[in-house]
């Protein structure tokens, strides 16, 4: 590999490993808020222990992400110097408010871990939500520099001087952030819930009665189906937008290489780029046209309005588009189902936790646990491969923003193994706080009510 590859490898892997810590980070204070108001209005100490285990996973997450974050902070000056040196005006202002919402964070985080019987319960409570609010306050200003990435907004063309200048508001709110930023919250919140599911249906299949992991599993699986059901609306919002604003990626991403009117929608399949054939795929006349307009006869703009040399690479965005579409699709439909299932149960008992639920729908659930974070890093991935050539769309290459320290090979390979360590340490952690919550709820039917202590 050349420089510039090492440096886009190194970039590339490191937001691989950090945007998992940081959407579980930003997702987990939520179902600890639910499971602490479960355990305020019932008592029972199954609750109690979940939000135990809850709040000791957001710690851990918190403090992986944190150094990972970090991590990423290193990169970005040392690997691409005039990104940061051009557009650091553009993008000072919401990095700067990340860094108060994470501070925020990390005073809350303290008071809820240690404040248990020490402070009043109800400021207690109130540093739960505190904790979620400001990690996804965390999540929603980093996500407005990549929507200036894509779509940048601000810039001032001055004709006396080299420099570009910016004016930093509307620089942060670029057109894209309202789609954007609610793209990237909801996968968070659904990544998280539907692995949580997947671990406590786990448990439920090799024992039924286990009241803790049914307690968790109700505590999950509402915000696990709501958001695999709204994320679709808010992708459907978001390809909209790109259509119009950034028709290469979304060219890119349905491998299409020609402008059509009428363009069909191909479900599945391998594209040719240089036939401009998907081979194999299942077309709907009209569907990528409705989609993306609204209207199934309007004109769909294809790869061919763009130079050669600024288009995306088009199988590589066209598949992980695929895979996200795909998965997102698998967990609405089981969303569906187990909402269906929820409220049938509903019905016939106004005791929810304590009804077993369908062994078919728990294997169901354990198969789908991963596909959040699956379809998490493949948008990721359409997102970024989609904006390639370019660091900030229309303004500067990626090839151009790359630092000219020669050995570049040596800090992948090191921070690679910085990952590695973080990622086998993240793993340890939670399963021993898995495996501590299992033993906790060993005794079938072990709720009931408890002191706080």
């Amino acid at each position: 590999m050349d420089g510039l590859d090492y440096a886009r490898a190194q970039m590339g892997l490191s937001l691989a490993f950090h945007i998992v810590f940081a959407a579980v980070g930003v997702a987990l204070p939520v179902l600890l808020v639910v499971a602490e108001l479960r355990w305020r209005r019932t008592r029972d100490r199954d609750y109690l222990e979940l939000a135990k285990r809850l709040a000791k996973g957001t710690g851990i997450l918190f403090a992986v992400g944190a150094v990972s974050g970090t991590v990423l902070s290193f990169e970005l000056g040392l690997l691409w110097p005039r990104f940061m040196g051009t557009f650091g005006e553009a993008i000072g202002l919401p990095f700067a408010l990340e860094g108060f919402a994470f501070f925020t964070e990390a005073i809350f985080l303290g008071i809820y871990l240690y404040g248990r019987g020490r402070v009043s319960e109800r400021f207690h409570l109130f540093s739960a939500v505190a904790v979620a609010a400001s990690g996804a306050a965390s999540a929603f200003f980093v996500t407005l520099v990549n929507a200036f990435m894509n779509d940048p907004a601000g810039v001032v063309e001055t004709t006396r001087s080299a420099r570009l200048g910016f004016e930093p508001l509307r620089a942060m709110w670029s057109p894209s952030w309202p789609f954007e930023t609610v793209h990237v919250l909801l996968s968070c919140y659904q990544a998280t819930a539907w692995a949580m599911v997947g671990i406590h249906a786990l448990f439920l299949l090799r024992d039924p009665r286990r009241s803790l992991h049914r307690k968790a599993l109700g505590v999950a699986l509402p915000i696990a189906c709501l958001t695999a059901l709204v994320q679709p609306l808010s992708g459907d919002r978001s390809a909209k937008h790109i259509a119009l604003a950034q028709p290469s990626k979304l060219a890119a991403a349905e491998a299409l290489m020609r402008t059509t009117r009428a363009a069909p929608l191909h479900v599945g399949g391998w594209p040719d780029p240089k036939t401009g054939e998907i081979r194999g795929a299942v077309s709907i006349p009209g569907g990528l046209s409705f989609l993306a307009h609204g209207d199934p006869r309007s004109i769909v703009i294809g790869l061919d309005q763009t130079a050669p040399a600024d288009r995306p690479p088009v199988v590589a965005t066209r598949q992980a588009f695929q895979v996200m579409v795909g998965a997102g699709t698998a967990m609405a439909a089981i969303a569906a189902v187990a909402g269906a299932v929820a409220l049938r149960r509903r019905r016939r008992s106004p005791s929810v936790d304590g009804a077993a639920w369908p062994q078919p729908l728990l294997v169901a659930l354990v198969g789908a646990s991963p596909l959040g974070f699956v379809a998490l890093e493949a948008g990721w991935l359409v997102t970024e491969w989609g904006r390639q050539p370019w660091i900030v769309r229309g303004y500067l290459r990626t090839a151009e923003a790359v630092t000219s320290f020669p050995y570049k090979a040596a800090p992948f390979w090191l921070f690679t193994l910085v990952y590695l360590f973080l990622g086998v340490a993240v793993a340890y952690l939670l399963g021993k706080q898995i495996v501590a919550a299992h033993r906790a709820g060993d005794a079938p039917e072990a709720g009931g009510p408890a002191r706080a202590e």
